[in-house]
């Protein structure tokens, strides 16, 4: 990978998508290509003992910098990122791949390019969005080892610069302080760790940048707030820019004073403001008296991380976090809430004809009563720390339900008898299937929450994500 500046000329307005909000105006630093494993397929080999030896000292000097990297970061969320790539280069299913084809005459470079393109492949073909965003994860990883095998430097980003690129690693994103700058890819999702990371720092972000013109380009303005990158913008954008720049500094400062304030109608009535979590990362910048609770907590984002399912003790950690967070404010889970749009690898069915109407939610969890109970474990856990509430979804008879409810007094006692101190939430449905929404009164649940989208796309027969049929879902 190299970057460089490019030399001026007119200005170029570039359409893209709002990954993290904000305006960032810089210099232009364009990294020239994605991450090519290819040309490494042909490097020469040397005797395997001693391609054997480079491939250890490269896993190994790559894992000293991401440690490395690890300490320097602030947040312990950044550093999760960081520690998942360090467990993969630790990982045998890995590197034994690697060692295999080096004893077979590979050279170190080539092994090591083959062995990361086919794990790229395989999370790049997923058909779940989050799985495929996670490929630059990869990606990263075998860049990194690739460059102390080939004896190149890092990518060094100057500060302040709006860098310009088809994809960004997550590295090269903590790498460096982006104070200052932005990021403008022509590639990207919105649910990628750089994107994550962009938008807790404040890093103005765009993705799927249309166009790849950019020859003569200096400097550019991203303008995540309307989806622009100007690329060599005229003395009016500049002024524009400032000047919009400057009211949104004005005007952050004056919503701040209101952010642990109570929400009121104009008529003084209180209203209740909760925030939604995917991701413990999505707290950051957030404080827990800027809102009234946590509304809902999505935990099935836990079991699509790629690194298999998440134990209990690592959805307790997640969990508790989340709990401590909100300072004795109400926090409310919901189990797992897998299939339909929302597969989940070695967890949902493969092959179902209609998995909207297949083993989804609930019945995905009573399915698999093993990986139910450690998720019950955890979130009992949870809830000795603070006012915790379980919402089960894809509800759709009462011995649903009811079987949940004995699962969680089950296992509470079990916890209990153990001297583990274990929390008794109330336990909630999601309103989202119509039988259970035409006899809600039949359902022992201690509160509802009614899933809109669901709800509408089973009532209209109008899939929520085919656009074609999206006039008929009319709430």
């Amino acid at each position: 990978m190299t970057g460089r500046a490019r030399r001026k000329s007119k200005d170029v307005r570039l359409l893209g998508t709002s990954a993290a909000p904000g305006l960032a105006c810089g210099p232009l630093y364009l990294i020239e290509s994605g991450l090519d494993f290819s040309a490494n397929l042909s490097a020469s080999s040397g005797p395997p003992e001693n391609e054997n030896k480079r491939f250890e000292l490269a896993v190994g000097l790559a894992i000293g910098e991401l440690r490395e990297l690890s300490e320097s970061v602030e947040n312990e969320h950044e550093a999760e990122f960081i520690e998942f790539q360090i467990a993969m280069l630790e990982d045998a299913t890995v590197t034994d791949p690697v060692v295999t084809a080096i004893a077979r005459g590979a050279s170190a470079q080539e092994a090591w390019s083959q062995a990361v393109s086919a794990m790229v492949d395989e999370f790049r073909e997923s058909e779940d969005d989050v799985f495929r965003a996670r490929t630059i994860d990869l990606a990263d990883i075998g860049d990194r080892v690739l460059r102390k095998l080939n004896d190149e430097e890092a990518l060094t980003i100057p500060p302040g610069a709006i860098v310009l690129a088809h994809d960004l690693t997550p590295t090269q994103f903590l790498e460096r302080d982006w104070r200052g700058g932005g990021i403008a890819l022509f590639g990207g999702s919105c649910s990628s760790h750089v994107a994550l990371l962009a938008r807790g720092r404040e890093v103005p972000m765009l993705i799927d940048v249309k166009g790849e013109s950019t020859e003569g380009a200096e400097r550019a303005i991203v303008d995540a707030e309307s989806g622009v990158l100007v690329i060599n913008p005229s003395d009016e954008e500049l002024r524009s820019f400032e000047a919009r720049r400057r009211d949104k500094r004005d005007l952050q400062r004056k919503e701040a004073k209101f952010l642990e304030r109570p929400a009121l109608t104009k008529a003084g009535k209180p209203i209740s403001v909760f925030v939604n979590v995917s991701l413990a990362s999505d707290l950051d910048g957030i404080g827990a008296a800027h809102c009234d609770g946590v509304g809902l907590v999505r935990t099935e984002f836990l079991f699509r991380s790629g690194k298999g399912h998440p134990d209990e003790n690592t959805q307790y950690r997640f969990y508790k976090r989340i709990v401590e967070w909100a300072a004795g404010r109400p926090v409310t889970f919901r189990t797992l809430d897998a299939g339909g749009d929302k597969p989940i690898p070695g967890l949902t069915l493969e092959g179902e004809g209609n998995p909207f109407l297949g083993v989804r939610g609930v019945r995905l969890s009573l399915a698999r009563p093993d990986v139910f109970r450690i998720q019950i474990r955890a979130l009992l856990r949870a809830g000795a720390l603070g006012p915790v509430k379980i919402v089960v979804p894809m509800v759709t008879v009462p011995e649903e339900l009811a079987t949940v409810r004995n699962l969680i007094r089950v296992t509470r006692e079990e916890l209990v008898s153990r001297g583990e101190l274990a929390g008794d939430p109330p336990i909630g449905m999601m309103v989202e299937v119509p039988s259970a929404a035409l006899a809600v009164e039949d359902f022992d649940a201690d509160f509802y929450s009614v899933g809109s989208n669901d709800l509408v796309q089973y009532v209209t027969a109008a899939g929520r994500d085919i656009q074609a049929v999206a006039h008929l879902a009319q709430a």
